[in-house]
Parts: structure tokens; C-alpha cells; sequence
């Protein structure tokens, strides 16, 4: 039976998030217990969930379900979706979240790099969307999904170019199923961020010459007015949800990313083209072309206007680290 739809509030329905284990997900998560929902966090790495899940419990005194899934294998979304709702005794909000970042030029990369983001990010979407509209639709409440994009998906970020694609994909997922589940009760709600402090600096990949391009990286990740603090915006996420928005775009920036982009995309291209020029070249050669997880390059020797940004970012961005589950090295999933 297809949910009407009118029930306003969360109390009581059953939820799902994907890259649960830290950073947003993790937020969303707990916001969503505080809401009374019955929550199952999923994740690639059983420590950090079972740390997320004592994480939840201890601030929000409500217990949450976990399981290990890694949302790129269809088979295991479709079983994670079987035992939630037999373990919940249905499903009525989905987030799909997971994802990877990886930060580098283009000269760094190869066509890996971008099947990688496209699989976690995208197909993860794909995945979880698929597994779970069928039960959104027999929801009595009326089904919820939100699919996590970014402000990539809005304009290409020069040095996160697969991230920017996947992201982008994203979008146009949301999008469609909005319109095509119109008039269903499901509602899809599209989330735009932009830069967020997650500490997710510290599980984000990245390569060419990795110790600049994380400090530049971490530093507007963190910097106070430019990147938006991560508990205010899973809250705006899950008011989002409660409302059945159909898009959200989070901090200013974003928003005057994405107008501008919309209205003159040839010359946010050739800006984007500009900022290029102030990012780290890659060597092309050696240890410095290999991709390498922020958790090791936190403490490596870099130099210039990178070194500069990460000082002015780094307080904020590693406290956000510390706080939100990201300090443990580990699979580069849940990243947002």
C-alpha cells in the first residue's frame, strides 16, 4: 500500500544510513535517533561502527542498529535492506551518504580513480535506491530518501574531478527519481554540501604531490566562514528530510557556486581554470604520485601558501576529526 504521506514528523519510523560510521553520516545518524527513529548505521569497517554506534547511544541515549555492508556490492545492499526492515519491522527513511574523496590533478589520475568514485558514490546511490524504494513505497508514513551529493555536483572543483563526476551523477539520480516517484508518497530529497568541517580531510585520498594538496585541501575544509560547521548541517539535512524537500544546498558559497555556474557556466569554467593555476602540480614520478590517505600526511613537511591554508584550517577541521569518529585510519568510505 502506498504511504498517503502525511506524517509530518520521524517519531517512530524506521531509518537506514549509508556511511554511517563517521563525519555527516554519523550526525545524520544521531539526528535521526534523536528524532525517535529506529536507526540502522552501515559501513565497510565493523570497529567504526561499533564506535559509532556507542558514539549515538552515549549522546543520544538511544540505541542504533549497525551492519557491515560496502554499498559498491548490490547483493550485500539487497541483504542489508532485507534485515533492516525485517529488523525493524519495515523502512521508512533512506540516506544514502557513502562515498570516497579523492584530491589530486588530472595528471595524477588514471581511469581507476574515477570508476572508484563512480562505484562507491554512484552506483553505492544506485544500490541502496534500488534495494529500498520498493519498501519506501509500502510505507504507511509515506518513504523518505535523500541522496548526499555535493557542490561538485553543481560545477567541476578542479583536483577532485571523479569526485565532482560521481557527485554529479548523483544529482541527476535524485532528480529523476523525484520526478518519476511523484504521486507515489515517496518523497527524494537532493543534498548539495559544501565544504563541511567532518574531518574528513583525514580518511580523503590524495595524490600528485599529496602533502600540498592536503593542506590546501584540510585548510578550506576547515577555515571558519568558507566551510559550515557539521552538526548544524545535518540537522538543515534531516529538517530536509521532515519536509520533503526536494533539494538543499548548504553554505552560501555553494549557493553562489551553483547560481553562477547556471547562469554563466562558461565563465565559471575559465575561473575554475584560474584556480587551477594556484594548486599543486604533480611530479608525475616516485612516492609523491601514489595516492596516500590523509591520516598520513598529517604530520608531513610542506611548504608554501598550502602550509599557510592548512594552519588557518587546521584547529577547527582536526577538532571536527577528534569529534566526529574520523581519527582510525580505514576504507575511505563515508568520507562526506
Amino acid at each position: 500500500m502506498v504511504g498517503s504521506g502525511s506524517k509530518k514528523d520521524l517519531s517512530g519510523l524506521s531509518a537506514l544510513v549509508t556511511g554511517g560510521s563517521r563525519g555527516l553520516g554519523l550526525l545524520i545518524a544521531a539526528r535521526l535517533a534523536v528524532r525517535g527513529c529506529q536507526v540502522m548505521i552501515v559501513a565497510r569497517d565493523a570497529g567504526e561502527l561499533e564506535r559509532a554506534a556507542q558514539w549515538i547511544e552515549e549522546r543520544t541515549g538511544v540505541p542504533v542498529l549497525t551492519q557491515v555492508c560496502d554499498v559498491r556490492d548490490e547483493a550485500a545492499v539487497e541483504e542489508t535492506v532485507r534485515r533492516v526492515t525485517t529488523d525493524q519491522n519495515g523502512l521508512d527513511v533512506v540516506v544514502a551518504n557513502a562515498g570516497v574523496i579523492q584530491v589530486a590533478p588530472v595528471s595524477a589520475l588514471d581511469a581507476t580513480a574515477f570508476q572508484d568514485a563512480m562505484s562507491t558514490i554512484f552506483d553505492g546511490a544506485v544500490h541502496v535506491s534500488m534495494a529500498a524504494l520498493p519498501h519506501l513505497r509500502e510505507s504507511s508514513a509515506g518513504g523518505r530518501l535523500a541522496l548526499i551529493g555535493s557542490v561538485g555536483a553543481l560545477l567541476a572543483v578542479p583536483h577532485l574531478l571523479p569526485y565532482s563526476c560521481a557527485k554529479a551523477a548523483v544529482g541527476a539520480l535524485g532528480e529523476g527519481l523525484r520526478s518519476e516517484l511523484a504521486g507515489t508518497g515517496v518523497s527524494v530529497t537532493t543534498v548539495h554540501p559544501g565544504l563541511m568541517r567532518t574531518g574528513s580531510h583525514l580518511q580523503a585520498e590524495f595524490g600528485g604531490r599529496p602533502s600540498r594538496e592536503f593542506a590546501w585541501f584540510s585548510g578550506l575544509a576547515g577555515a571558519p566562514v568558507v566551510s559550515m560547521d557539521a552538526e548544524r548541517a545535518a540537522e538543515r539535512v534531516v529538517r530536509a528530510l521532515e519536509r520533503r524537500r526536494t533539494r538543499l544546498v548548504l553554505t552560501p558559497a555553494a549557493h553562489v557556486a551553483g547560481l553562477a555556474h547556471g547562469v554563466a557556466p562558461t565563465v565559471v569554467t575559465r575561473l575554475g581554470g584560474v584556480a587551477n593555476r594556484f594548486l599543486p602540480e604533480s611530479d608525475g614520478a616516485g612516492d609523491e604520485a601514489r595516492m596516500r590517505q590523509g591520516h598520513a600526511l598529517k604530520d608531513a613537511p610542506r611548504g608554501g601558501w598550502t602550509e599557510k591554508l592548512r594552519e588557518l584550517g587546521s584547529a577547527l577541521n582536526d577538532r571536527a576529526a577528534r569529534r566526529y569518529n574520523q581519527m582510525s585510519p580505514g576504507p575511505p568510505t563515508s568520507a562526506s
